[in-house]
């Protein structure tokens, strides 16, 4: 079997990593596996093409915002993916993420189509199913077609013109004519969402991301806490997400929470923030994003608490990593966030209400902590990919 992968990363990023771990679990089976990638850094390996050129990225980027369309862009980029299609003759096509400025939709779905070739879509937000929005939030315009798009200057970004509706019919006719297509969500809540758009009557499956818990597991952090100035006893809640002071990541809500909570003895441990030069209140300790994963497992053991306050997530693997490192989650209630921990749904409240929070925070520090919880591993999420691209039901699509 050889199946071809294509994501905005590989490696990197939530979704760049289940890539690669798809991609090496596949070749260590026995199988032929691809991966196909359009931003982030160059992965040197057999079979891994970063297809998108940085230049073309950052000119759709720029197209994107002064005249209101994505995705129809990149034309030299996707030439470069469509010939490595070609070229590598794949049995089934596992498409990620197809947002972030670096892929012409239509050229490929087309040859896709065209080519008959089996497709697996794991949709990780709400992208193909609106005018532009990675996460539609409170909105439901994408239900009766989009326009009048009350949040043009957020991601996916336009300066002024509203191309919602027409982006929106576009994708309908993408999917048009296109048999041989399974939808994949990791969270029920998505699935949900997917099955109230104009994709309703696809084959739509859920299976849930997984973690590596042999890396993700409780660790020792004596030292951790010395270098950082951690006294005994102190207690620390942990935050942690690329960007995580921007809005939709909501460091701002964990700065609120320090702010409230700066006589009770809490350190709030923050990383992923870019500026690290602005002003903090003083039991916060900011730190950039962490790439080292065993570094990454010791500041999850480390803490008291893991909080996460997303405007919306749809199955965000951040919270399965601290579960695996003993660590309890808390947070806002959105998207499938709750998901993560089936097992303790008080500890997510409504979102926005950081007073709740706060309280579930002092109930999470003030207990001991009781273990490592069972959490997904990545083998289970690995070996549920194979079984559907192996699936007989393929036939009956043709």
């Amino acid at each position: 079997m050889k199946v071809l992968l294509i994501d905005v990363n590989c490696k990197n990023s939530s979704t760049g990593k289940i890539v690669y771990d798809l991609y090496s679990f596949l070749r260590k089976n026995g199988d032929d596996a691809a991966v196909c990638y359009g931003r982030g850094p160059l992965v040197e390996e057999e079979n891994i093409l970063k297809f998108g050129y940085d230049a073309e990225t950052d000119f759709h980027a720029l197209m994107t915002r002064l005249t209101g369309y994505t995705g129809c862009w990149s034309h030299f980029s996707t030439g470069r993916l469509i010939r490595f299609i070609d070229e590598f003759q794949p049995d089934i096509i596992h498409i990620h993420e197809l947002h972030a400025y670096f892929v012409n939709l239509k050229p490929l779905l087309d040859y896709i189509k065209e080519k008959r070739i089996r497709t697996v879509w794991t949709f990780h937000c709400e992208f193909m199913y609106t005018g532009k929005c990675g996460h539609a939030y409170e909105c439901d315009r994408w239900q009766d077609g989009c326009g009048r798009c009350p949040r043009l200057h957020d991601y996916v970004s336009t300066l002024a013109f509203d191309r919602t509706a027409e982006m929106l019919k576009q994708k309908k006719e993408m999917f048009r004519d296109f048999p041989l297509l399974k939808i994949v969500s990791p969270s029920q809540w998505l699935a949900d969402r997917i099955r109230q758009s104009f994709l309703k009557d696809r084959d739509i499956r859920v299976i849930r991301n997984g973690i590596d818990t042999d890396l993700f597991r409780p660790r020792e952090t004596a030292e951790l806490r010395k270098k950082n100035g951690i006294a005994p006893g102190e207690k620390v809640v942990f935050a942690a997400a690329p960007d995580l002071l921007s809005e939709g990541k909501g460091g701002r809500r964990v700065l609120e929470l320090a702010e409230k909570m700066k006589d009770e003895g809490i350190r709030f441990a923050m990383a992923g923030i870019s500026n690290l030069q602005q002003e903090f209140p003083e039991n916060v300790l900011p730190m950039g994003l962490i790439r080292d994963q065993e570094l990454l497992a010791q500041w999850y053991s480390l803490a008291d608490a893991f909080v996460i306050c997303s405007k919306r997530e749809n199955y965000p693997t951040t919270c399965l990593e601290a579960l695996a490192c003993g660590t309890p989650v808390c947070g806002f209630d959105t998207g499938g966030t709750k998901e993560t921990d089936p097992e303790h749904p008080e500890n997510f409240v409504s979102y926005g209400d950081t007073e709740a929070l706060a309280e579930r925070i002092r109930s999470l520090t003030a207990a001991a902590k009781t273990g490592r919880s069972h959490v997904r591993s990545s083998s289970e999420m690995l070996e549920d990919y194979r079984k559907l691209y192996q699936e007989e039901t393929w036939e009956s699509l043709y």
